[in-house]
């Protein structure tokens, strides 16, 4: 995830413009906003359906600093705003924001809209949703197998799609604000990653950005839902010690026996900071260890 945290304590400085270094030929375009577009030094697009994630990463590969540290990728992007400009156009382009229950858990003032990591563009935001025909809003999706979720963050407050177990279900049901809409999606005790991906899928909801944590972006790959990465280099060193340091993928092993390459679509800098997409090759589901499920608690 690109490093959402608590509401900002101060205005978000502008971003200055990103500077366009490479970029594949043929990839889908919507036209930007003017403005927007100058920022991001071109337009954006997705084909759809489309599962993309986002990501800010130090130079040594973390994303996580640790349980002490519950949502620390303001502190790895050093709240650069141009990182901050492009969480909030991911967020504009996206029919859906989907995170995990220990994303939102660790957030406890957050609100996954553009405006709210981006306020200075909030008007061109707006613009390019209702140019794109699209809600006001992406959907927040939360994922939990236990249901086990804070009923009183406001992001829950103003409304979000809770996808479940039947048991996480019936506890959501008691404290949940009526705002949100429970999914009970299957009896186990871990839910199926391409169940919940086909159910936003049937609710039109075709471009979906993922901003959840390591553990359930292991997943997505594990099932091979994953379509697209972007992930922002931070020109910092993290370093690990005794602290468990995650970087973007955890809860499952690839290297050496399943070999996952990515593709470079598209690089662009500001400063110190390069600003990366990837396609990831679409592929079948893991059968063998269970790869495709997970208990996103």
């Amino acid at each position: 995830m690109a490093g959402p945290d608590t509401a900002p304590t101060a205005p978000v400085p502008r971003a200055e413009p990103l500077t366009r270094l490479y970029e594949e030929a043929g990839l889908q375009r919507w036209s930007l906003p003017p403005a927007l577009a100058a920022l991001y030094d071109g337009d954006l697009g997705f084909s759809k359906p489309c599962l993309y994630a986002n990501f800010v990463a130090s130079l040594d590969g973390v994303v996580a600093l640790g349980p002490e540290y519950p949502s620390s990728g303001s502190t790895v992007s050093g709240r650069e705003p141009a990182d901050r400009f492009v969480m909030g156009l991911l967020r504009a382009c996206a029919d859906a924001v989907l995170i995990g229950a220990g994303t939102l858990r660790a957030s406890p003032r957050h609100r996954w809209t553009p405006e709210h990591v981006y306020p200075a563009a909030a008007t061109d935001f707006a613009l390019l949703r209702q140019q794109r025909r699209c809600a006001i809003e992406p959907e927040l999706v939360v994922v939990t197998a236990s249901g086990n979720l804070p009923a009183e963050h406001p992001a829950l407050r103003t409304g979000a799609l809770i996808a479940t177990t039947t048991q996480g279900a019936d506890r959501l049901t008691r404290h949940l604000p009526p705002t949100c809409t429970i999914l009970p999606l299957g009896d186990g005790p871990a839910l199926r990653i391409p169940q919940v991906l086909d159910t936003l899928r049937a609710r039109g909801h075709t471009t979906v950005l993922s901003e959840a944590g390591p553990h359930l972006i292991g997943q997505l790959v594990g099932a091979g839902t994953l379509n697209e990465l972007f992930l922002t280099l931070s020109p910092v060193l993290a370093g690990r010690a005794s602290t468990t340091r995650h970087g973007l993928i955890a809860g499952l092993e690839l290297l050496p026996k399943r070999h996952e390459p990515a593709d470079l679509i598209s690089a662009r800098r500001r400063a110190s900071y390069l600003f990366l997409r990837y396609r990831l090759p679409h592929r079948p589901p893991a059968t063998d260890d269970g790869d495709h499920q997970g208990s996103t608690h």
